[in-house]
């Protein structure tokens, strides 16, 4: 005979199928368990654990991805909104996944991070949210601007702000409309990452080329622009000095993993060299470790490119 499940044990089965098998303190009692009867499920050797402070899972397997979202949003309580890294990925965007779940609570629910969840109190909860699998995640340019309050070092949020540019999942004026919006402490990374993203440059590598360019005094360049020859389409090259014809491809073996990748970056310089470009090609690594020689090497490219008349080259800046 099949066992007849009681109104209690239902009525916890239905949380736990809704919860991805989580189950607040509450929500057990509520349902009418008894507090020794959850000790008891609770023991070392029992079939639910303690994941968070009041919070259970239903077995003792390790938590998914998903279980640890779910329950950083039961801990965090009504009103949170999952931020930062996790709200980036869960909404496409390509990132190494973080065991740590951020997570936005108003200013006055006092409740502090433990375990995997790290909670933020503001005042500024999202006023519209992405709504995924019943969960409540902060917008891509929120998101983006919490990940780089959190986050010291530059090339990181150089790298975030590109990326989630580049994949088209929020805009530039987004992110410089959450910059202002938002408290200026901890902000510098990402003010100085947009700065770099409005003038045209799509990657870290980029970034430190241009870094490089305004240490050391050269012309400003354009960046990423657009090269036409009349009206065809000639190339858009990472920087390009017009006065002198001069072009630099930042390669990275990044972009470059597979033949017909490489053919096309073959096929570009073939374009650009056959209209008079000179065109640098400079490697991460060189841009970092070898920043005399590079500079030495763009200086040299400019003063022979200003020695004859000047490319018929049409370039339409990056937008």
């Amino acid at each position: 005979m099949e066992r007849v499940l009681s109104t209690t044990d239902s009525a916890i089965r239905h949380v736990l199928r809704e919860q991805c098998d989580l189950i607040t303190r509450a929500q057990v009692l509520a349902a009418g368990m008894s507090k020794a009867a959850l000790r008891y499920k609770l023991r070392p050797d029992g079939p639910w654990k303690v994941v968070l402070p009041g919070i259970y899972l239903s077995h003792n397997g390790l938590l998914t991805v998903g279980q640890r979202e779910m329950a950083a949003v039961l801990y965090s309580g009504r009103g949170s909104v999952i931020t930062g890294p996790a709200a980036l990925v869960r909404q496409g965007v390509r990132l190494p996944i973080s065991e740590i779940v951020d997570v936005l609570i108003p200013a006055t629910v006092k409740r502090q991070s433990a375990s995997f969840v790290r909670v933020h109190r503001t005042c500024r909860i999202p006023e519209e949210v992405v709504r995924i699998d019943g969960l409540r995640w902060a917008p891509v340019a929120r998101a983006v601007a919490d990940s780089a309050r959190d986050q010291a070092e530059l090339r990181a949020v150089r790298a975030l702000v590109a990326a989630v540019v580049q994949q088209g999942k929020c805009t530039v004026s987004q992110l410089a409309t959450e910059l202002r919006s938002g408290p200026s402490q901890g902000s510098a990374a990402l003010r100085a990452a947009i700065q770099e993203v409005t003038a045209g440059v799509h990657s870290v590598a980029e970034a430190d080329l241009r870094k490089l360019i305004m240490s050391n005094g050269l012309p400003d360049p354009m960046y990423n622009p657009t090269l036409y020859t009349g009206a065809t389409f000639l190339a858009r090259p990472d920087a390009w000095w017009p006065e002198a014809g001069v072009a630099c491809e930042v390669d990275s073996r990044e972009w470059h993993i597979s033949p017909v990748q490489w053919d096309r970056t073959l096929a570009r310089h073939a374009r650009m060299s056959a209209h008079g470009i000179i065109v640098l090609h400079l490697t991460p690594r060189r841009i970092r470790s070898e920043s005399r020689a590079v500079v030495a090497e763009i200086k040299s490219a400019l003063e022979n490119g200003r020695k004859r008349p000047q490319l018929p080259i049409h370039a339409v800046p990056h937008r």
